[in-house]
């Protein structure tokens, strides 16, 4: 196994002349299944396309994508693992000090709207060249969106980029496809899963409120949003279309999901699993830490929470990959020379959803009109962990291995209606590592709703649930909820409300999420709109940094600093009784 090519001694090691596709990423170049420019260079590559990789090239600098000179077919664009704005920006829109995609560590590396920079770049490297954007930017800025950090609705990003071509969701088959259209000149246009610019309207597909239409009316931009939200399922989905002044965004149905057959050849790829060797000297790459020795076993997530850019990039629909191809990946892991015997998870974007499908019709066409587990969980749900289990088993089974861990996170509501609590005990007994981590995400009803999330009378059965099983078998281990202050919705009861809930479970994480409206999900929607697009109700937002700030300290009543703030803002509310029992916690 060998790295893709970085320049152009490695391209002649290979024998080759010229690349194919020149693939450029604001990550670093980390050649590991978890990082989609390794991915996509990895399946074009294996069906016979010559790709090479410019991570992080200086966007100041046309010469910088110039070094493995032209590619025949066209240049691939990813702003990396997360949109750029995100990476580089807290919730309060303070400039991060770390970035764990780069070398060491360090920022800098990465420039704000990175696909709308890099477009420009190549551009000017290359006069005609094909340009592809794709990767979570690209697919929740497809169309016209509300933009946080500049607080308007910007364009669709494939008219700010002035890139040829959008790639949707999950890219793997679609670049295939779109490969070979242009290897035999073909139009690329036709294709499931990709976005992009025309002259006018498609014939059959849904026209959505144009880019003038959502900027000035922001009902009109809630009711865009709930469309677009409603055609994400591929299954059902149409075709759909936008005007943006003369010319249209034409946005393809989602690909189709991908076949077990298909996700194991994907994991299958001769992957290094670790950053490029030119990194070592400057520190490394953070993040392949998290997921050096991990494995995925499934994509996508019928849950359906509010603040989750999911169905705009995975998809509600599970697709997994089969035990003999996860148990292959777990025994190559194994023999890595700085394997410790420890696989930190298998999972997916939720842990236990590998069988979570729609029992009527194996997991196609999911319902327009209801969520898969919110209010309650769908009878219709299918509920089952016996295999995933199987797995971690056989898992920890393997020559070299000493304990299999499930940290990417478990929905809990749907392990509780999984039979008589044998998958929790096993659960406790192996799979953990002195801590579980779990979303509650708020403790009010009505903040809850909003979120599409269960109620938190399911996390209290939980709670009491995993404490008396860590009992029974002899352990002591915790509970780490995920909250989110700040959500759409949410008032100052509803904090309120979640600090008794915190002060009566008397554990009060380090961590709080402030709420942060990325592209693509209906809090965004909700945060910026000021409606539901699910229903086109009216919700409240608090947007006041300060009084956000004072939600935080609230929450965190009881980290150091906070404590007397606290104490004084529930006093100002008339909650004295609150602002004592800050005190006597502390005594």
């Amino acid at each position: 196994m060998t790295f893709l090519p970085i320049n152009r001694k490695d391209m002649e090691k290979r024998g080759w002349e010229q690349l194919d596709f020149l693939m450029v990423s604001g990550d670093a170049y980390v050649d590991h299944p978890s990082f989609g420019h390794a991915v996509i260079s990895r399946v074009l590559v294996d069906a016979g396309y010559r790709v090479g990789i410019i991570a992080q090239p200086d966007w100041k600098n046309p010469d910088s994508v110039r070094i493995m000179g032209r590619p025949l077919l066209g240049v691939l664009i990813t702003s990396g693992v997360v949109d750029s704005m995100v990476n580089n920006y807290t919730a309060n829109k303070k400039q991060r000090r770390t970035d764990s995609y780069s070398p060491g560590g360090k920022t800098g590396f990465r420039p704000d709207r990175a696909l709308i920079v890099y477009t420009s770049l190549v551009k000017q490297a290359f006069k005609g060249v094909t340009v592809i954007l794709g990767g979570v930017e690209a697919s929740l800025r497809r169309f016209a969106h509300y933009d946080y950090w500049s607080d308007k609705v910007r364009r669709s990003i494939l008219f700010d980029s002035k890139a040829d071509l959008l790639i949707h969701g999950s890219g793997e088959k679609t670049i295939l496809q779109v490969a070979k259209k242009l290897k035999d000149e073909e139009s690329i246009h036709g294709i499931r899963g990709v976005a992009y610019i025309a002259k006018e309207t498609n014939d059959g597909f849904m026209e959505l409120p144009s880019y003038d239409e959502v900027l000035s009316d922001k009902e009109v931009f809630a009711k865009a949003y709930g469309i677009e939200y409603m055609e994400q399922d591929p299954y059902s989905a149409s075709g759909l279309t936008q005007a943006h002044d003369n010319r249209y965004l034409v946005s393809n149905p989602p690909q189709m999901p991908l076949s077990t057959e298909e996700m194991d050849h994907i994991y299958e790829l001769p992957y290094e699993r670790n950053y490029h060797p030119t990194y070592e000297s400057l520190g490394g790459i953070k993040a392949v830490e998290e997921v050096k020795f991990s494995v995925t076993s499934h994509r996508g997530c019928p849950g359906g929470c509010s603040f989750c850019s999911i169905v705009f990039n995975q998809g509600r629909t599970v697709q997994k990959r089969s035990r003999e191809s996860i148990l292959n990946e777990v025994k190559i892991i194994s023999e890595m020379s700085d394997f410790k015997g420890y696989i930190t998870d298998i999972g997916g974007p939720t842990a236990n959803f590998r069988n979570a499908f729609c029992s009527r019709d194996d997991g196609k066409d999911m319902c327009r009109d209801k969520q898969c587990l919110y209010p309650e969980i769908c009878r219709n749900l299918n509920v089952e962990h016996k295999e995933y289990f199987e797995i971690l088993r056989a898992a920890a089974k393997v020559k070299g291995v000493k304990k299999v861990f499930v940290k990417s996170g478990i929905r809990y509501d749907y392990l509780l209606a999984d039979g008589n609590g044998r998958y929790l005990e096993e659960l406790c007994r192996n799979h953990i590592s002195g801590q579980l981590k779990v979303a509650p995400e708020h403790a009010s009803r009505k903040v809850l709703g909003y979120m599409g999330k269960e109620d938190i009378s399911i996390y209290r059965k939980f709670r009491k649930r995993f404490f008396e099983t860590n009992k029974k078998i002899g352990k002591k281990q915790y509970l780490i909820p995920y909250l989110i202050t700040g959500h759409p919705g949410e008032t100052m009861d509803d904090v309120i409300e979640l600090v008794e809930f915190l002060m009566d479970s008397g554990f009060v994480p380090d961590q709080i999420q402030d709420f942060y409206p990325t592209p693509g999900t209906v809090s965004t929607c909700m945060y910026y709109s000021g409606y539901d697009p699910r229903n086109m109700r009216k919700v409240i937002t608090e947007r006041n940094a300060e009084e956000r700030r004072k939600r935080r300290i609230l929450v965190q009543f009881s980290k150091k600093g906070n404590s007397k703030q606290a104490a004084e803002i529930l006093r100002s509310m008339g909650r004295k009784d609150l602002a004592d029992r800050i005190y006597r916690r502390k005594k």
